[in-house]
C-alpha cells in the first residue's frame, strides 16, 4: 500500500509475496497480522486475497494448468495471480471491464523501460469482452514493505532513494514517449472532478476549498529537472535484494517524463504510512537532494486530486 489515496493499485512484479499493511488513516493492523486482510477507513481498500478468489477465464488459460494463486486485489476490481511455470514464476495482472484500469498503457511502459532498467519484462498481454490481462517474469527481491524490510525502516528508506535516483538517471528523457507533466495531469484533474469533492482528499488537505486546491494546482513550481518519473513512486514498488540495496521497480503504468520532485513527493509521504514518520531525510539523502517545502506539498497535492 502507499499513501493514503482511496484507489491506489499495486503491481507486483516480484520473486515474494506482498502484505497489505494498515496505512490509511484511521485503520489499524490487526493483531493477527494482515494476510487475507483489507485497510479499511470508509471503503474496502487493496488487500491480499483469500484463496477463494476465483480466477478469471482468461487468466487461467494462460496458467495453462499449472499451479496459480491470487495475490493481490484493489480496490477497483483488478487481481493478480502468481503462476508456477517451468520457466519460472510469473504474475499475471487482470483488471476487469469498465475498472478503469488501463494495462495496455502499462504494458507499453514496461516494454520501454526494461530497455534501460530492472522492470517486469511483458511475457503477452491481451484483453476480450471480460478485461485486460498482462503476464510479466517475476523480479528478484521483494519489496520494501515486506515484514524484513518494514523491520528496518533505514534500510528500506536508503534503498528507494537511491533506487530513485537511479531509475531518473537511467531512464532517458530524449525518446521517451509518455507524458507525466503537472499540466497534462491537472487537465485530468479538472476534468474528472474529484476536486469537487473534500470529503475524498487526504486530510492533510482538510479545511482547504476546492477553488482554493485549484487555484494552487494551477501555481505549477518552475521545474527542477525533467526526468523519466515512476508515476507511482510508493515505498512497495521498490524491490530490494539479499544484499539491502534496491534491484527494481514495479507498478509503472504512470511512467512518464515530469519534474523529479512530482516523484520525491509521493515517495518520502509513503514513508510515513508504511513505517511511520522521520524517514524523509533518510529518503532524500539516499537520492542526494535537499529538501523543497514547495513542490513536495505542490505535488503532493496534485497525487491527491488526480484520477
Amino acid at each position: 500500500m502507499c499513501v493514503p489515496r482511496r484507489r491506489h493499485v499495486t503491481e507486483l512484479g516480484l520473486a515474494t509475496p506482498p502484505i497489505s499493511l494498515a496505512v490509511k488513516w484511521g485503520a489499524e493492523k490487526p493483531a493477527g497480522g494482515v494476510t487475507g486482510w483489507c485497510a479499511r477507513l470508509r471503503v474496502v481498500m487493496a488487500c491480499v486475497p483469500g484463496s477463494d478468489v476465483p480466477v478469471p477465464p482468461p487468466v487461467a488459460s494462460v496458467a495453462d494448468g499449472h499451479p496459480i494463486r491470487p495475490v493481490w486485489r484493489n480496490e477497483l476490481g483488478g487481481l493478480t495471480f502468481e503462476i508456477d511455470t517451468p520457466a519460472g514464476r510469473r504474475f499475471v495482472k487482470w483488471a476487469p471491464t469498465g475498472s478503469g484500469l488501463d494495462l495496455q498503457a502499462e504494458v507499453a511502459r514496461l516494454r520501454w523501460a526494461v530497455n534501460f532498467t530492472p522492470v517486469p519484462r511483458v511475457v503477452r498481454a491481451g484483453a476480450d469482452s471480460s478485461g485486460e490481462w498482462m503476464e510479466t517474469a517475476a523480479l528478484p527481491g521483494s519489496n520494501a514493505v515486506a515484514d524484513r524490510w518494514s523491520a528496518n525502516p533505514r534500510v528500506a528508506a536508503t534503498a528507494i532513494g537511491e533506487g530513485l535516483r537511479a531509475l531518473h538517471e537511467r531512464l532517458p528523457v530524449e525518446g521517451c514517449p509518455f507524458s507525466w507533466s503537472a499540466h497534462d495531469r491537472l487537465n485530468r484533474v479538472r476534468a474528472h472532478g474529484r476536486w469537487r469533492d473534500p470529503a475524498r482528499w487526504h486530510p492533510d488537505h482538510a479545511g482547504l476549498l476546492p477553488a482554493q486546491v485549484i487555484h494552487r494546482l494551477e501555481d505549477v513550481p518552475p521545474v527542477d529537472r525533467l526526468v523519466v518519473c515512476h508515476g507511482d513512486a510508493c515505498a512497495p514498488n521498490t524491490l530490494i535484494g539479499e544484499d539491502s540495496r534496491w534491484c527494481g521497480h514495479v507498478d509503472l503504468g504512470q511512467l512518464g517524463i515530469a519534474d523529479r520532485w512530482a516523484d520525491l513527493a509521493v515517495a518520502t509521504w509513503s514513508l510515513e504510512w508504511n513505517y511511520g514518520p522521520g524517514w524523509q531525510p533518510t529518503l532524500l539523502q539516499a537520492y542526494g537532494i535537499a529538501p523543497n517545502p514547495q513542490r513536495i506539498a505542490y505535488y503532493r497535492l496534485l497525487w491527491d486530486l488526480s484520477p
